[in-house]
């Protein structure tokens, strides 16, 4: 697997060559040395995903999930950000443990990021099935009255023009559909910059993750901001 994988991989780097901001500058670097108490009635997140949240290769501590729950209560957002990413998900994975795992949460979350499609791509699996299954997955978050923030995913170059047509609008369009926040492209931050990714260039490192924060962390905060003011 790692072989096709970094040569997808490398393939996306060409989707952003773009700089990511710094994340000092936006104060991560110190939310996460000295993270905030998070308040016993925070709000909780659910982060529903694949490797991308679960910390794939990464310590405790350093995936997306606690490093966003750092920040977001350090600079003044109360959250609880419970980690349900599972390494190789496809849609079709993530879709099956969808309702357990909702049901298995001690407080039920006031809102969800969902993070997958990743690896149905990198299997080359038909968009169809990853834009039902991603429906699917939205329609129960709906029925639970649980708001969604989206992390996009992009396709490969080498999968061609036609799966890439039929793939990366399936998140902006999931999105509208479903009244869902969006960031297109998870990755954007940290893909063609080696210095932050993991060896295998499919994975970001601790410090990609902190710009993946970084770009991301307004967007979940003005989310959980509007799903704690629906809900009262």
């Amino acid at each position: 697997m790692r072989t096709p994988l970094l040569l997808a991989t490398l393939l996306l780097t060409a989707c952003s060559t773009e700089n990511a901001p710094d994340p000092k500058s936006s104060g991560n670097a110190e939310a996460i040395a000295s993270p905030a108490p998070v308040p016993a009635d925070a709000p909780v997140i659910l982060a529903f995903g694949d490797s991308l949240y679960a910390g794939y290769n990464l310590q405790p501590g350093e995936g997306y999930p606690p490093r966003l729950e750092a920040a977001l209560n350090a600079s003044g957002t109360p959250a609880r950000v419970i980690n349900a990413g599972v390494s190789g998900d496809t849609t079709a994975a993530a879709l099956q443990r969808l309702k357990f795992t909702l049901d298995n949460q001690p407080v039920k979350p006031t809102l969800a990021l969902v993070g997958l499609g990743g690896n149905d791509m990198l299997r080359g699996l038909p968009p169809e099935e990853t834009r039902a299954n991603l429906d699917a997955i939205l329609t129960e978050f709906d029925n639970r009255k649980i708001p969604v923030v989206l992390t996009g995913m992009l396709a490969a170059p080498n999968l061609g023009a036609d799966y890439t047509e039929r793939f990366n609008p399936i998140w902006p369009d999931m999105a509208k559909k479903h009244k869902a926040g969006l960031v297109p492209f998870f990755l954007e931050p940290v893909l063609g910059n080696r210095a932050l990714m993991l060896d295998d260039n499919v994975h970001p490192n601790a410090e990609g993750v902190n710009r993946i924060v970084a770009v991301t962390q307004a967007k979940v905060a003005e989310a959980l901001k509007q799903a704690v003011e629906g809900s009262n």
